[in-house]
């Protein structure tokens, strides 16, 4: 496995597997990885011959009180990890290779329509971000594929929708959540949590699978009511509850009575870390 930082060299090896005829996967990341991102490295092994993992803390997409200085920088043992898991290149550029100009500079992607609400509504900005430097890295890499994880689900959606409306060549794939043996799902800001948090987190999971069920049996017009319990469910556990929503899975929109494939969205502090989760729900 080899490690670049600098497009150019990125670019120069890659050009080699594709005149090889080799297909290539992307796994983006922010590094800090843990089982959940191997779980992207494997299904891209599944997909591809060459899997190229970036990692990159994007500065565009944490706001101006979020945890961008403070975001774990694990390279050496992300490293460690992704050649265990079979993974063939890791890219980790600096800022500068990525906004050479700084970010008052740079061009942004904007995706409407289902970046806004939910993650979109609490995080001004965020979505930009993460369309921005994806977009970037699909021109960077050229993958024929590309694989991320379904626990960032309006993120996904976003991905989707900005790969299809500008026509970009690239498969895009979701891959399962991973969780912990109680629910909790996998997620690199897990580590912020205190003990006695992390005992309480796996009740957002617990909540959702409650909605979940509650939505096979209910009519859609009973949602409002659905959410509103949760929410007040989840601030009784400790958790400042900052969304839960019932929406189409594709448009991301408020659950119509119509709809049949459902997702429940959610987000929530507890203590000073934010987890999102969600879980989709077929009528």
């Amino acid at each position: 496995m080899r490690t670049v930082h600098k497009l150019k060299e990125l670019r120069t090896i890659l050009q080699n597997y594709r005149a090889q005829g080799k297909r290539i996967a992307l796994v983006p990341t922010m590094g800090n990885l843990h089982d959940g991102h191997i779980s992207l490295v494997s299904r891209a092994l599944e997909a591809a011959d060459v899997v190229v993992t970036s990692i990159f803390v994007n500065p565009m997409q944490f706001g101006a009180h979020e945890d961008l200085d403070k975001y774990p920088r694990t390279l050496q043992a992300d490293q460690e990890r992704l050649e265990q898991a079979g993974n063939t290149l890791v890219f980790a550029p600096p800022v500068s290779e990525i906004y050479p100009q700084g970010l008052a500079q740079q061009t942004q992607v904007v995706v409407p329509g289902v970046s806004e609400g939910h993650c979109g509504a609490g995080r001004p900005g965020h979505f930009e971000g993460v369309a921005t430097v994806v977009t970037m890295l699909f021109n960077m890499v050229q993958p024929d594929v590309a694989v991320f994880g379904e626990k960032d689900f309006q993120q996904l959606a976003v991905i989707r929708k900005l790969t299809q409306d500008l026509r970009l060549p690239v498969e895009v794939i979701g891959a399962p959540t991973v969780r912990d043996a109680d629910g909790l799902a996998l997620s690199s800001r897990n580590g912020y949590l205190s003990t006695e948090e992390r005992h309480k987190a796996s009740t957002l999971y617990k909540v959702l699978r409650s909605v979940a069920s509650e939505l096979q049996g209910n009519n859609p017009a009973e949602i409002g009511k659905l959410e509103q319990e949760a929410a007040a469910q989840l601030q009784e556990a400790g958790f400042r509850p900052e969304y839960v929503n019932v929406v189409n899975s594709l448009t991301l929109q408020p659950a119509q009575p119509s709809d049949r494939d459902l997702t429940v969205l959610a987000a929530a502090f507890l203590g000073t870390t934010r987890l999102i989760d969600n879980i989709s729900v077929q009528r």
